[in-house]
């Protein structure tokens, strides 16, 4: 009968050998496979996140940035508007050369052009930003004090318009007292004026017949008349001041036209109604203040005197003062 050796049929309570070595390093090198993957598998999900939350920060920075720059841009906007309705409102003081206003508006200007050079950045810096928000500061203490100094020149332009509205009306008021005054002169001068005006009276014209011998004889015939005398008095008066005075002698012949002979000195003159008056004689007396004075004047011709009424007129002072009237007849059986 043969035997076969079975595992374990011999003795059944002995143990199993322990396993090989081998296996045991295979499975330690395993497991450290197994936690060396674990741990770089952990890295990167770390390290993701760390990137992730890093990008997180750089937006939420970003549109910090962009939030700062916005409201410093709203800042500055709201500051620009008022500084420009301020100049509107004010535009004659903004135009005018008040040194100060002048000065303020350079200052105003490179302050907002600096402004917006750091925010027109587009990697501007919170240093850079924190500078804006500080410039915007000063702007709107500038803006404040323009227009501090605006408003104190309008009230001073408002004492200055006042001031002179009175010195105006004073004056206007002096005006006016010093036309009423002249006009009151005026109108005493003319008094004066009229008051001092001669007056003539007692008028005597007569025709001269002058003689080859050489004396004269008067003649109411026309063709014997060789000139006219003319005589009258210019009365006192005691207005009027001693001097030259000019009296005017014109003379009409019977048909109504003017005895006028430049030649001999005939002219025209300016009546007070402003008119053209023909004169046929000027003559310069030296008159004496209240006195009267016999003025005698003698009118020869070129030509013959003719039949009819011949009127003189005397005038002084662009009045008539006094007039005559003098007749010619014909002379003989055939006139």
């Amino acid at each position: 009968m043969a035997y076969e050796n079975f595992p374990g049929a011999e003795n059944p309570q002995q143990p199993a050998p322990p396993p090989p070595q081998k296996n045991n390093m295979r499975n330690l090198l395993t497991g450290g496979l197994l936690l060396a993957l674990l741990g770089t598998w952990g890295y990167i999900i770390y390290d993701k996140n760390q990137v992730h939350e890093k990008d997180i920060k750089q937006d939420e920075q970003l549109a910090k940035t962009t939030s700062d720059k916005d409201e410093l841009r709203r800042e500055l906007d709201d500051a620009t508007t008022r500084y420009d309705m301020i100049k509107t409102q004010s535009a004659d003081m903004v135009h005018s050369k008040d040194s100060v206003i002048t000065q303020r508006d350079r200052d105003i200007a490179e302050k907002r052009t600096k402004i917006q050079q750091l925010l027109t950045k587009v990697n501007a810096t919170k240093e850079e930003l924190a500078q804006a928000k500080t410039l915007i500061a000063s702007l709107n203490d500038d803006i404040t004090g323009y227009k501090t100094q605006i408003e104190t020149l309008e009230g001073e332009k408002i004492v200055l318009t006042q001031q002179k509205e009175a010195v105006t009306k004073e004056r206007d008021v002096a005006r006016k007292e010093t036309e009423d005054a002249k006009t009151v002169i005026k109108e005493k001068e003319d008094v004066i004026d009229i008051g001092s005006t001669l007056h003539a009276s007692n008028f005597s014209i007569v025709g001269i017949n002058e003689k080859k011998s050489g004396k004269e004889k008067t003649t109411s015939t026309a063709k014997r008349v060789d000139k006219l005398r003319i005589s009258f008095d210019v009365d006192e008066n005691r207005i009027t001041q001693s001097g030259n005075k000019t009296i005017y002698i014109s003379i009409t012949d019977p048909k109504g036209n003017p005895v006028s002979v430049e030649a001999l000195g005939s002219g025209t003159f300016k009546t007070r109604e402003g008119e053209d008056k023909f004169f046929t004689e000027k003559v310069e007396i030296n008159y004496t203040q209240g006195q009267r004075q016999t003025i005698n004047v003698d009118w020869k011709q070129n030509s013959n005197f003719e039949t009819g009424d011949y009127k003189i007129e005397v005038y002084n002072n662009g009045f008539k003062i006094g007039e005559g009237v003098r007749s010619f007849k014909k002379g003989g059986l055939f006139g």
